[in-house]
């Protein structure tokens, strides 16, 4: 296979592959195996914090069959899943959405799905920061026994002055490496598992408790989504559901960073298949055992109540656990901080890629040159996270049910994109290659990613009404319509002025637009290299 070294200076980050277009970055190599990744993976998902956050809004919109739109919710992941397996085989990069759907679709779409991803990255990191900011503060009540310190959380500069102190740690850490973040995350990874699987036990033999007037035992409608009223509902209730299943694709964008794997599968692609399997069968299974204990009434510990819609599991640790409500406390609170760390891994190397090919500015692909981290691009994601963060506190009702939906609505928006990249890059060869590759690698990734968009179309136009999510609005206009708009539109902008002052990504001549029959001339090198 031909290889392109366009500079002499630094060869091991400027090798490009004649064959597909991918080249190094700087990113060490070999640093991270199957169950490096699959705890990296879970904890970007972060099980506690995500299930507390989503549990509430799901219910507030389709009731008793939250577990069924957790379930339906897996059914596109999956097929989302098999198309990032495929094209992660014959293009390993840590851009992903980016680089796929530019390979596919070309540069313009190519950048409107990173973008996508680094906007679902912002949003679920300043969303993070805020639940770790509740459970500290929680946290420190239940060890004290005042019960007073847990309503400092809403003090907006307070909560606004922690949330920037946790987004530095989370930082500081990833700034110091793959290595560093890996063995963070086996720690906090193993404590909050271990306490979330108490917890669904605990809410299983709640519910059956006599003296629990709301609990009641699961039924198999509970599991079924034809029981969802209206499909506004059904589609609210699955932007929901793949917020608490986002995160697994970070995984992939440590494609450059894995160990080589042995048999035909790579070591990231196996750590994604295996994480996708572990979340539904939590999930569904969290969804059915809170509301099997708590009920949809409007109590203290009821789903209907909008004042625990955002974080159902603060109200439920106590009179589940008793004594020990401290332990779940704790678990989120490290489930959120974790996660912070390891979900700023994503859009860190998403801007790398999208740097080292000339669609962002050179200065974000710096590498750490003790660290080999991409410093510069996780500093920017830090800021940002925390600069929305900010901003969303004092003009938002419910801050962390309005971001949790709104991410919902991006990641279905590169999902979606990326799915259909799949069937696109491999339509020809798949044929060729047999039944079974065109199922793969054609047919079920692309009826996910059909399903995605119009997922994102339908909650996107729903969102418009200022009664959607927690009822926020600005000037008669839901607040999430709003911060999806403005988030993508905001794309659209900065994309525009890129092209102006680097147009060499847009036009082709970086990542040339191809599919997989073709991809031997895809590469279409220029005079001046990639150093600029």
């Amino acid at each position: 296979m031909a290889k392109y070294d366009l500079t002499a200076a630094d060869p091991a980050t400027r090798t490009l592959d004649s064959v597909t277009g991918i080249s190094k970055k700087g990113l060490p190599s070999g640093t991270v195996g199957v169950l490096g990744a699959l705890v990296i993976g879970l904890s970007t998902c972060a099980p506690a914090y995500t299930l507390t956050s989503a549990v509430g809004p799901a219910a507030s919109e389709v009731g008793y069959q939250t577990p069924a739109i957790f379930l339906m919710g897996f059914i596109p992941m999956l097929l989302v899943a098999l198309g990032y397996r495929a094209l992660n085989s014959a293009m390993p990069d840590s851009g992903t959405s980016f680089t796929w759907a530019t390979r596919a679709f070309g540069p313009w779409i190519g950048w409107m799905a990173g973008w996508g991803l680094i906007a679902a990255t912002v949003l679920v990191l300043s969303n993070l920061a805020g639940i770790a900011v509740e459970f500290l503060f929680q946290s420190i009540s239940i060890l004290v026994g005042d019960p007073s310190i847990a309503e400092i959380a809403g003090n907006r500069f307070i909560n606004i002055l922690v949330c920037l102190g946790f987004m530095a740690i989370a930082t500081f850490i990833s700034y110091r490496g793959m290595t560093s973040t890996k063995v963070f995350q086996y720690i906090t990874v193993a404590f909050q598992m271990i306490v979330l699987v108490w917890f669904i036990i605990a809410m299983f033999v709640g519910a059956a408790d006599p003296a629990n007037t709301e609990g009641s035992l699961p039924e198999l409608s509970w599991f079924n989504p034809l029981e969802v009223d209206g499909f506004s509902a059904f589609a609210a209730g699955i932007a929901v559901s793949i917020f608490v299943y986002w995160g697994w694709d970070t995984v992939l964008t440590m494609g450059e960073e894995t160990k080589p794997s042995k048999g035909r599968l790579s070591t990231e692609s196996k750590a994604a298949m295996i994480l996708v399997v572990i979340l539904v069968v939590l999930y569904v299974g969290t969804a059915a055992a809170t509301v099997a204990y708590a009920g949809l009434g409007d109590g203290p510990t009821g789903l209907g109540n909008p004042d625990i819609a955002e974080n159902v599991f603060a109200a439920l640790a106590h009179p589940v656990m008793g004594p020990v409500a401290i332990l779940l406390s704790l678990a989120i609170l490290v489930s959120a901080m974790a996660s912070i760390n390891s979900t700023a891994i994503s859009p860190a190397r998403t801007l790398l890629a999208m740097s080292h090919y000339r669609a962002l500015p050179a200065s974000i692909k710096r590498i750490h040159p003790k660290y080999k981290s991409p410093y510069v691009a996780l500093l920017w994601s830090s800021i940002v996270a925390s600069a929305f963060y900010a901003v969303m506190r004092f003009i938002s009702e419910d801050v962390l049910w309005d971001t949790i939906t709104a991410l919902g609505m991006m990641v279905c928006f590169y999902y979606g994109i990326t799915a259909l990249a799949s069937p696109w890059y491999f339509r020809k060869t798949a044929v060729k290659e047999g039944a079974g590759s065109v199922i793969s690698k054609i047919v079920l990734p692309g009826i996910g990613g059909v399903l995605l968009l119009i997922v994102f179309v339908q909650t996107t136009i729903d969102s418009m009404d200022p009664g959607f999510g927690s009822g926020s609005n600005i000037g008669g206009i839901g607040l999430v319509g709003i911060i999806g708009v403005v988030v993508l539109g905001l794309g659209v902008v900065l994309m525009l002025l890129q092209a102006r002052v680097s147009p060499e990504f847009f036009k082709g001549r970086v990542l040339a637009k191809a599919d997989a029959s073709n991809d031997t001339s895809a590469l279409q090198l220029f005079d001046d290299g990639l150093d600029g």
